[in-house]
């Protein structure tokens, strides 16, 4: 045990360091990675760069973000900070019921 003793405040600071910056960190990447694959057509977002645009097509990794009419950039889905506006979602077919 008094092998071990002057090692443990060096411990102690390695765990305080990774419960205050690596975990938070980690869980931040993990949003981030999800807000960047539920990403979909129509969505208005911005990229890290500051470009915004709408997403006009999707593939695996990247998308078609149009700037301006008649503008399109393929975009790597990584390049995504954040989603300004989501697409609507579609209304109701049958539209109301009728009593």
């Amino acid at each position: 045990m008094e092998a071990i003793a002057p090692f443990l405040p060096l411990l102690g600071i390695a765990f305080v360091f990774w419960l205050l910056i690596i975990r938070p960190q980690s869980r931040r990447n993990r949003e981030l990675i999800s807000m960047q694959q539920s990403i979909a057509v129509g969505d208005e977002v911005m990229l890290t760069s500051g470009i915004q645009g709408t997403v006009r097509g999707l593939a695996d990794d990247t998308f078609e973000l149009e700037v301006s009419p008649g503008v399109v950039l393929r975009v790597a889905r990584g390049a995504v900070g954040r989603i300004v506006s989501r697409v609507d979602e579609p209304a109701d077919p049958a539209g109301p019921e009728e009593l």
